[in-house]
């Protein structure tokens, strides 16, 4: 067996163990998303991934993403009301699109999106489901064109899979319901986060996705949920100079 794949199977075994973990006891369904985005792109091939989550209102929300352009790619698709992801929670079932140059008049204001700020060339969208119905997708971006492999594809499915466990409670899932109140939580939650972002990123002078960073590093480092610190930033009570940039240990 290869240094590749031995390398690979390591990292998978820590990616799902770590998800186990979090799945236990009370768990932070923010972290466990924000888990999700970054094993999409360290073990899946995407340079990006977002997440996006069926509301208690039933709407389309943003709920976790790797970096502010998912977020923006994210955003005009709701808006538009249509694009890959939006059609992969309607359907149920994943949409790929491996050249996003060839679906204009499929995706017209995503495709405009994409020619503008010139940032993915395809878009891969993996069905957060439950007996057929979905209640989010897990969206991986490529900023060139081309199909990921089917392993990379199957392995997304698994973590998307992973995803709907842990934001359904164990008895909505016998009943095949959606538990709206841990959906609207981690709703709840990512608001709170972006306001601690907009709040650090003025501040500190910071962008937004250094700020992200420097709030995430100082809640893993104090073992404190994401959206606990980001409440802290937001109603005063953590001052911006104790937050530990990433990588500096706690």
């Amino acid at each position: 067996m290869s240094e590749t794949v031995q390398g690979r199977e390591g990292l998978l075994s820590t990616a799902f163990v770590g998800l186990a973990d979090t799945l236990i006891d009370d768990f932070d369904i923010i972290d466990l998303l924000d888990q999700l985005v970054g094993h999409g792109v360290t073990l899946c091939g995407a340079d990006a991934v977002g997440i996006l989550l069926v509301d208690s209102r039933g709407y389309l929300q943003v709920v976790a993403s790797s970096d502010e352009d998912v977020s923006l790619m994210e955003l005009l698709q709701l808006q538009a009301d249509d694009g890959p992801c939006v059609e992969c929670v309607r359907t149920a079932a994943p949409v790929v699109a491996p050249d996003l140059a060839d679906v204009g008049d499929r995706w017209p204001v995503l495709t405009g999106a994409m020619r503008t700020h010139q940032l993915y060339r395809s878009v891969h969208a993996m069905p957060l489901r439950l007996r057929g119905k979905a209640i989010g997708a897990m969206n991986l971006f490529r900023r060139l064109p081309g199909a990921l492999p089917e392993a990379d594809l199957a392995l997304a499915q698994a973590l998307a899979d992973v995803a709907t466990v842990g934001i359904l409670q164990e008895r909505a899932v016998r009943r095949g319901e959606v538990l709206v109140e841990q959906l609207q939580t981690a709703l709840n939650s990512r608001v709170i986060i972006e306001q601690a972002k907009g709040v650090l990123a003025q501040r500190a002078g910071l962008s937004m996705n250094a700020a992200f960073e420097r709030l995430r590093s100082h809640s893993r480092n104090r073992n404190q949920r994401l959206s606990e610190v980001a409440r802290q930033v937001v109603e005063g009570e953590l001052e911006l100079g104790a937050l530990e940039p990433p990588g500096r240990a706690g």
